[in-house]
Parts: structure tokens; C-alpha cells; sequence
């Protein structure tokens, strides 16, 4: 089958976020604030941990590397979501349908791996801590990120291959706010059952390994915490721990719900999607932010040198 073939439709049209006619303004305006409020986040954390060098540790490495992809991920779909509620085209080319999806993707594995990476970081300093500096050294830290951007490019490029492989043609209304797989495979003219079942093995088997290794880590954590003899020790070990964990559970809980659904709703399915791409990055800023005391005295002096420099 020739590229020519592949390509009949030059254009879909995004359709939104389904039963919310008539919200168009108000979505906006949450949307908006939303998104700048997790791009300005991420941005002064990733300025706090470059201005401090006692924060140039491994875990404040990964920490500023999910800080990029927090403004990174939701920035594939948000802008185009906000473009359209503001009353402009609804319209999105092949090629850009085809982009959105990869770099959804691509950008939302690499993290998953990213939350794997940093759980084993955690697992290493309580478990190990006078091994710690000599386990995670600059090295290992960037093999493993390294990694992780390996494993969303190869899983985003087969996705995107097996997806748009298909033939598409009229009708071309993608019934979504976004180009992803469980959208656009409605729209092949051609029989898309392969390409459903490498999506749904792929995405669910690839979440499910990440998560698995996530809890690995964590109950050896939880076991080394319960070992701790001091009510305090106990305390400092749960508190580095407790920002990662409901990072997770905001990250992979929306993915899950999707992809494993029996009977998709669309509406339920929009919500949750919703949660993942936008709220999710802005609440790992709140998360990340208000409880890290390093983080918070680090943006402290940068708004006082900030501040000093102006008087």
C-alpha cells in the first residue's frame, strides 16, 4: 500500500470534548489557567534547582527533568485545545493529527519510565544510603534517563506507524479534543483491529511493567521504613517518598482507567484524559513544590536576589 494511499484525508477536524456544547468560554478559561499556572510551576522549580548547587543531587536531576516534561506533555495538546474553545478552527492537518499523537506518546512514556527511574533513586537512598552517591553516579543517572527516552520513542514510533498505516477517508471528524489512537482508528477505511490490539496490548502491558516496577520499589522502601527504629527516622524517610507517590498515583490511575475500560465512555474517558494531560503536570508543581523544603528554601532566594537586584 503506497503513502499516496495512506494519505486521502489531508485534514481531520477536532470535535471537542464531548456533552460540553455551549461551555466553550468557561472551558477556556479554566484550560487557560490551568496551563499557565503548570507552565510557570515547572518553570520556577526548574529555575530552584539550577540556582541551588545543594540541590544538584540525582533525585533533584530527575526532579527537574519531570519539571520540562510537565510543560512539555501538555503542551501537544493544550495550545490547539485552547485555540479551538477560543472560537478558531477546529481543523488539524494529517501530518500535525499524526505529531500530536507520537509526541503524546513519546512524551507521556518517557515520564512513565521517568516515575520508574525515580522510585529506584528513592530505593537506593533508604535502602542504601551509604551506597548511594557511588550507585547513582552522574553516569548511571544519565544512562537511565537515557533509557527512558529509548523506550518512548520506540513505543511512541510503533503506535504512530501502526495507526497511521491505515487508510482514512471521509467522514474525517476525530469525535475527541485530541488525536489519540481510541479517536482516530474509527475514522480507517480499512479493517483497524490489528492496530486496536497492538495499541491496547502495547499501551496496557508497557503501563502495567512501569507501575509494577514502581511498587517494587516501594514496598522494598516500605520495609526498610519499618525497619527504622526512630519515630523521626521514619518520618524523614516517609516524607521524601510521599511527593513521588501521589505523583504516581495521579499519573498512572488516569492511564489505566482509560485504556482498560471494557466499554468506553467518552465522556468519562474525556474527564480522565483531561486529568492526565493537564491537571496531572500542574499538580506534580503544587506537589513538588509545597512539600519539598529544598525546593521551597531554594525559590525563596531566588525571589530575595530577584527582589535585591531591583532595589
Amino acid at each position: 500500500m503506497s503513502m499516496r494511499n495512506h494519505t486521502l484525508l489531508k485534514e481531520f477536524v477536532l470535535l471537542g470534548i464531548p456533552q460540553t456544547e455551549g461551555l466553550e468560554t468557561v472551558l477556556f478559561v479554566v484550560f487557560s489557567f490551568i496551563y499557565l499556572f503548570t507552565l510557570l510551576g515547572n518553570l520556577l522549580i526548574l529555575i530552584a534547582i539550577i540556582s541551588s548547587s545543594t540541590l544538584h543531587t540525582p533525585m533533584y536531576f530527575f526532579l527537574g527533568l519531570l519539571s520540562i516534561f510537565d510543560m512539555l506533555f501538555p503542551s501537544v495538546n493544550c495550545p490547539k485545545m485552547l485555540s479551538y474553545l477560543s472560537g478558531q478552527s477546529h481543523v488539524i492537518s494529517y501530518k500535525g493529527c499524526a505529531a500530536q499523537l507520537f509526541f503524546y506518546h513519546f512524551l507521556g512514556y518517557t515520564e512513565g519510565c521517568l516515575y520508574s527511574v525515580m522510585a529506584y533513586d528513592r530505593f537506593v537512598a533508604i535502602c542504601h544510603p551509604l551506597r548511594y552517591m557511588l550507585i547513582m553516579k552522574p553516569g548511571v543517572c544519565v544512562s537511565l534517563v537515557m533509557g527512558a527516552w529509548l523506550v518512548g520513542w520506540l513505543q511512541a514510533t510503533i503506535l504512530t506507524s501502526f495507526t497511521f498505516q491505515l487508510t482514512y477517508c471521509d467522514p474525517n471528524q476525530v469525535d475527541y479534543f485530541f488525536c489519540d489512537i481510541p479517536a482516530v482508528l474509527p475514522l480507517a477505511c480499512t479493517d483497524s483491529a490489528m492496530a486496536q490490539r497492538v495499541g491496547s496490548i502495547n499501551v496496557g502491558f508497557l503501563a502495567l511493567m512501569l507501575l509494577f516496577s514502581v511498587c517494587v520499589s516501594y514496598t522494598r522502601i516500605g520495609i526498610a521504613i519499618l525497619r527504622i527504629r526512630s519515630a523521626e527516622g521514619r518520618q524523614k524517610a516517609f516524607s521524601t517518598c510521599s511527593a513521588h507517590l501521589t505523583a504516581i498515583l495521579c499519573a498512572y490511575g488516569p492511564v489505566i482507567v482509560i485504556y482498560v475500560q471494557p466499554t468506553p465512555n467518552p465522556l468519562l474517558g474525556a474527564m480522565v484524559q483531561i486529568l492526565n494531560n493537564i491537571v496531572s503536570p500542574m499538580l506534580n508543581a503544587l506537589i513538588y513544590s509545597l512539600r519539598n523544603k529544598e525546593v521551597k528554601r531554594s525559590l525563596r532566594r531566588v525571589f530575595l536576589n530577584v527582589f535585591t537586584v531591583q532595589e
